[in-house]
């Protein structure tokens, strides 16, 4: 396997960065550093965007729909071969339990399968106009995109950006968060065996103010994928539009899962903890918050809280409930949300345990469930990023509406109940991009359009919603006589 530690993948060949410098890679279990990745510049990015530019106008743009879907495929397969490797480092890297990264590795391979079956199913239309002309349309790749994605979730990520980009036909420039880019890399390596063609798929790793601001701002690049905070997407946003290209968003997350009275509360249960710790709660359609009907909120909260109190955090490699936050200083961001939470008074209810051996270098915290949480409270209106869940009553179906719509984001929700026309009732009213009934999730659904409105952001990945979205809409009308 290519030694890829301190380079950048640039028109298909491991460079060093123009700048010869390089960043730390730390283990968020124990904070030691293990690697070192490149500290990719705006030079770099250049020849990034030159690189991708020249493989769309060469070999990759004369590539046949059905030749490229078996280039993905044939990474899809590949990915999977090397799943214990990828499973180890995307564990390490980020911090996360053993069993969760391996879902992101087949996660990761499934989207490329998934796109590249597709590739050759994206079709065009025939318009019905005036007499004597015929009028088709077809769907064209933007060119050059540019993905800017985090650290919680990268392989997982990349499938569903970089995958659906080049299912299209374009060329990528990635740049990874820098806390964990490693798995990131592997995928790229893997690509370069697959036989992609050089200037496909290009990778800086580096900082955001450096290498990520000249790639979002570069007039190079024909549409942006960003995955992130929601404040960092606003400034996304504005790039893309001082060089008017298009840009999908994905942003933060408050999402609420509703339980009426008559869930089946055995079922639910499992979702409710989940939902709310996997990865730390590190992720942006975690569903922190629990809306519970009256009737059965005292019942609820309580199984909930014998839960909480089994939950484990610990080592990645431990493979327990959770491993660490990513950075000492998400760790200080969580902790201090927390203080303030209980300077106000907010009913701790439950809390799990931070496992007696973990390293202290770590950065751990332990699962916090909240109970009775204002509406207004910052535990119910901010994305933590943290395994907290907060527990809210509520009276009937209108109040539940009110609590579950009643926060800047729009993500995801879900619905526990048996009544068929409350289900439908509730979805209907639910702002978010994605609604889940008794179930949340749905194990990942790459099929599935994934998506946010409100301060959530806009565009859809995944499915062939995600297809569409990296391609733009070209029509003829020929004139032919009648």
């Amino acid at each position: 396997m290519q030694n890829f530690e301190g380079k950048i993948l640039i028109n298909g060949a491991w460079q060093t960065p123009d700048s010869g410098e390089t960043l730390p890679v730390i283990d968020p279990s124990d904070g030691s550093e293990y690697g070192r990745i490149a500290r990719g510049s705006a030079v770099d990015i250049e020849r990034a965007v030159l690189s991708a530019q020249n493989a769309v106008d060469g070999e990759w743009g004369k590539l046949i729909p059905v030749e490229r879907g078996r280039l993905l495929q044939k990474l899809s397969v590949l990915i999977l071969l090397h799943e214990d490797e990828l499973t180890e480092m995307e564990a390490r890297d980020v911090g996360k339990p053993l069993r969760q990264a391996r879902m992101d590795v087949k996660a990761c391979a499934r989207y490329f399968e998934f796109y590249g079956g597709a590739a050759d199913k994206v079709h065009g239309e025939t318009i019905p106009y005036l007499d004597g002309y015929t009028v088709l349309t077809f769907r064209e790749p933007h060119g050059v995109t540019g993905h800017v994605i985090p650290w919680n979730y990268p392989l997982q990520i990349i499938g569903r950006t970089v995958g659906g980009a080049l299912t299209m036909g374009n060329a990528c420039v990635l740049k990874p968060g820098e806390e964990a880019s490693q798995t990131a890399l592997m995928v790229g390596e893997l690509a370069t065996q697959a036989g992609f063609p050089p200037g496909v798929f290009n990778i800086v790793t580096g900082l955001g103010e450096e290498a990520g601001d000249v790639l979002i701002n570069h007039s190079g690049v024909h549409h942006l994928s960003f995955t992130g905070s929601t404040e960092v997407g606003a400034l996304v946003q504005q790039a893309a539009a001082k060089n008017a290209v298009p840009v999908t968003l994905e942003l933060g997350g408050k999402s609420p899962q509703v339980v009426f009275s008559d869930a089946d509360l055995d079922k639910a249960l499992p979702f409710l903890v989940n939902a709310s710790i996997q990865n730390c709660g590190q992720t942006c359609s975690a569903a922190s918050r629990v809306l519970v009907e009256q009737s059965i909120y005292e019942n609820l909260t309580l199984r909930l809280a014998e839960e909480f109190t089994l939950l484990q955090a610990g080592p990645a490699f431990r493979d327990l409930d959770c491993g660490p936050l990513i950075s000492p200083e998400q760790q200080v961001r969580l902790e201090k949300y927390l203080e303030q939470a209980k300077a106000d008074g907010l009913n701790f209810a439950a809390e799990g345990e931070i496992v007696y051996d973990a390293p202290s270098g770590g950065n751990y915290v332990k699962p916090m469930l909240i109970r009775d949480v204002p509406p207004d409270h910052v535990v119910a209106q901010v994305e933590l990023f943290g395994p907290v869940l907060a527990v809210m009553p509520f009276q009937d179906e209108d109040e539940a509406v009110e609590l579950a719509n009643g926060t800047p984001f729009g993500l995801v929700s879900g619905i526990w109940t048996k009544d068929g026309a409350r289900q439908f009732r509730m979805a209907k009213k639910l702002k978010s991009g994605q609604v889940f009934i008794n179930n949340y999730g749905a194990g990942g659904g790459v099929e599935l359009p994934f998506g946010g409105v409100k301060l959530s952001g806009h565009g859809r990945e995944k499915g062939f919603e995600a297809l569409y979205g990296f391609s733009v809409t070209k029509t003829i009308a020929i004139q032919h006589g009648k």
